[in-house]
């Protein structure tokens, strides 16, 4: 929100014929000070620019208010550029301010539109807590599988070896690997049935 500094109004030596003071006057009185060159323009042109920018946003105040201080700050940075025997900043306002709001509704076409947390709410969402829990379980189970068990499960779904492979890794015939492994695999379903996992 921009700070209101307190300046005094023009004096009579620059007003125009139909009441307003001339750019000329009134910057010249301004000019030292950026913050009352903004207060100046804010008291002077904020009503009107205001009511003219709510009729450009279809009645959306704060949407309006954010365009007139935009615009204040371009007239802020574009003082230099001011004609002084103009007699009134409000056209160019206007202007500046129907081009923000143009550029408003472009970026916000642009965009996708929010459509609000609805169909977020209904969308499932893994359960990372189950997965979790079931890892806990299965590594119960396979601990109370025996060493032999558990190396043969370990070289074959683990490791992801072939029978041939985990035999030679472990130095026993193929036939002791296959029987290992049914009946390690009988035991750990045993063991995950106890801990209440079912097929």
């Amino acid at each position: 929100m921009m700070r209101i500094s307190t300046y005094p109004p023009p004096s009579a030596e620059g007003v125009a014929p139909m009441g307003k003071p001339r750019l000329r006057h009134w910057i010249r009185r301004v000019r030292p000070d950026d913050e009352m060159v903004v207060s100046a323009l804010y008291r002077e042109y904020h009503r009107p620019l205001l009511a003219f920018v709510i009729r450009l946003t279809a009645g959306d105040r704060q949407w309006a208010e954010d365009v007139v201080q935009e615009t204040m700050i371009r007239a802020w940075r574009s003082s230099e550029q001011f004609d002084p025997d103009s007699v009134s900043l409000m056209p160019w306002l206007a202007t500046v301010a129907r081009r923000i709001v143009i550029d408003d509704r472009r970026r916000r076409d642009a965009r996708p539109q929010e459509l609000g947390d609805g169909p977020l709410e209904s969308m499932p969402v893994p359960d990372e807590m189950e997965g979790l829990l079931h890892q806990v379980v299965v590594s119960e189970a396979l601990k109370a599988l025996s060493p032999a068990h558990r190396e043969i499960l370990n070289e074959t779904i683990l490791r992801d070896r072939s029978v041939n492979d985990a035999a030679e890794a472990l130095g026993i015939p193929v036939g002791t690997v296959k029987s290992r492994v049914y009946y390690a695999v009988r035991a750990l379903r045993i063991a995950l049935e106890e801990r209440g996992v079912t097929a």
